[in-house]
Formats: structure tokens, C-alpha cells, sequence
């Protein structure tokens, strides 16, 4: 049986300990409302700051949770099925436990987003496009993962 590896879900913590480092730095900086929604760079929502940070905070630690879960459920399959431990199988866990960090970087930006502008008037860029960013890197890096595996596939025959 493959043991469990911190790095299977390192991604994933690291931005989960940054968020809670955030709010530990922004909270006594941010006022009782925070505004939260931006049009043309100018707040047009606004929402208490215990709420903006549950909002922000809960979907982070529900991503690490499922990317552990993924995890250890392929391990616990890996079990079942005694497959071979090997350098596919890991890279595999690493690949499937750290993609969650995805939307835990655009999340985290979010977070950053909003601190800032509240604390110290500063918008940074609008979301949607480190979504972008964000979205084209997954892209690319699946795609490389997929040509590999192609490779590899056509190589064997």
C-alpha cells in the first residue's frame, strides 16, 4: 500500500495557510462592512466582515478537504484492487490531490482583493481575469499531461 505524502495535497494547504495568514494580518485593518462586489473597479455590494470571511474562507478549507479525500480514496482503492505502487501512481496523486488549488489560488485572490481595497483603498485587477489566467494554465498543463500520456501509450505499441 502506498503511503500517504503531505505533497499529494501541499498545494492546497499552502493556500489554505495563506488565506488564514491573510485574515489574521487584514482583520483589525478592515472595517465592520467590507465591500465585496466591484463594477468598473468601484464597490456596488457590501456585506459584514464575519460573513465575507466565512464566504471566503469555507469553500478553501472544503477544497483541501476534497483534495485529501481524493486522495486517500484512490489510495484506499489502490488497496482494494493491490495494484503496484510506481512512479505513475504517484504522480497521479499528486497531480489529482493538488489540482483542487486551482480554484483555491483564484479564491485566495478574491480574498486579497477585497482585504485590500477595504483596508487600504487598493483594487488590484478585477477577478475575472486571474480566472482567465488561471483557467489557461489548467488548460495548458492538462494538455501536456495529456500529449505525455499519448506519448507514452503509442510508444508502447
Amino acid at each position: 500500500m502506498m503511503p500517504f505524502r503531505w505533497r499529494y495535497i501541499a498545494l492546497p494547504l499552502v493556500l489554505l495557510i495563506l488565506s488564514i495568514g491573510l485574515i489574521i494580518y487584514f482583520y483589525p485593518r478592515l472595517p465592520q462592512d467590507l465591500a465585496y462586489h466591484f463594477k468598473d473597479g468601484l464597490p456596488d455590494r457590501w456585506l459584514n466582515r464575519g460573513a465575507v470571511i466565512a464566504w471566503l474562507l469555507a469553500p478553501q478549507s472544503l477544497l483541501t478537504g476534497l483534495g485529501a479525500a481524493v486522495v486517500l480514496g484512490v489510495m484506499k482503492l489502490e488497496n482494494r484492487v493491490q495494484l503496484t505502487a510506481d512512479k505513475r501512481a504517484e504522480t497521479m496523486l499528486l497531480l489529482m490531490g493538488n489540482m483542487v488549488a486551482l480554484p483555491q489560488l483564484v479564491l485566495t485572490f478574491a480574498m486579497l482583493t477585497i482585504f485590500s481595497y477595504n483596508a487600504y483603498g487598493v483594487y488590484l485587477m478585477p477577478l475575472w481575469i486571474l480566472a482567465v489566467i488561471v483557467m489557461g494554465l489548467g488548460g495548458i498543463i492538462l494538455g501536456v499531461l495529456f500529449f505525455l500520456a499519448l506519448r507514452q501509450a503509442l510508444a508502447r505499441k
